[in-house]
């Protein structure tokens, strides 16, 4: 079995270790944009553009599914991308975990991008899902760019900014950027305090890997041997997992199993 992911840069690694962890036997493909990242200050036609060549560099490469592990081009990218390629490789996109944080009650705080913060998607998922519950959208601005780059000075700067313009009391904070998810721990760090109540986090990857599966015909199998292979594309060509990818335990995982095949 062979999984591909999509995304602008590094936000794919914790999709693609959530996979791995179901099914360490998978072959992975990574497929992102260096050349082209970030994605959120493009227009919705050129990230569906951006978001079309890195799929079709995944798909030479045979996957049985293809994971957009961006929110940006989950937005504007997956109609394109199921038009092209649906019925015959199945596209799971990715969606803020909004509903599942609002059924534990509010208050709930949305981390996201600046684009994504206050668009007529986030605030419809909003509607649709946490009717009833007191939701905050916060903005972090040069959050998702820090993470790319492993900057760390950089990241805790953005990091502090945002926790700044969270309520005190929230209960659950919504990762809104696959990014976020590589410095999940530091968020928790940032917005629970001392003492506080427990604060839980919502990000998408282990829900969306868990459909790549679904959407492959396969299911977990968490003690297969770790034998996958791991393909990693950049802006289409063949590559290696750049640097910044070791910075994080996600990216670390990927290269245990298996070297890179560039």
């Amino acid at each position: 079995m062979k999984i591909a992911l999509l995304d602008s840069g590094i936000g794919l690694l914790a999709a693609a270790s959530a996979v791995r962890a179901l099914r360490p036997d998978a072959a992975l493909v990574l497929s992102s944009d260096p050349d082209g990242m970030p994605w959120g200050p493009r227009t919705p036609e050129d990230v569906s553009a951006r978001a079309l060549a890195c799929a079709r560099a995944a798909v030479a490469h045979r996957p049985d599914a293809l994971i957009v592990a961006c929110n940006t081009a989950s937005v504007h990218a997956l109609p394109a991308l199921r038009a092209e390629l649906e019925p015959g490789l199945p596209v799971i996109g990715t969606v803020p975990a909004i509903k599942p944080a609002a059924a534990g009650g509010g208050p709930v705080a949305i981390w996201a991008t600046p684009a994504t913060t206050g668009s007529p998607y986030q605030r419809r998922l909003i509607r649709e899902f946490a009717g009833g519950v007191e939701v905050t959208e916060v903005p972090c601005p040069g959050l998702a760019d820090a993470v790319e780059r492993a900057d760390e000075a950089e990241t805790a700067a953005a990091v502090a900014a945002a926790a700044a313009l969270t309520p005190p009391g929230v209960r659950a904070v919504v990762l809104g950027c696959t990014h976020y998810e590589l410095v999940a721990d530091r968020i928790r760090d940032a917005v629970r305090p001392p003492g506080g109540a427990p604060l839980v986090l919502h990000g998408s990857a282990e829900a969306v890997a868990a459909q790549a599966l679904r959407r492959a015909g396969a299911r977990p199998a968490p003690a297969a041997a770790p034998s996958g292979e791991l393909s990693v594309v950049a802006s289409g060509r063949e590559s290696a997992l750049p640097p910044a990818a070791l910075a994080y335990a996600e990216g670390r995982s990927l290269t245990a199993a298996s070297p890179a095949r560039g």
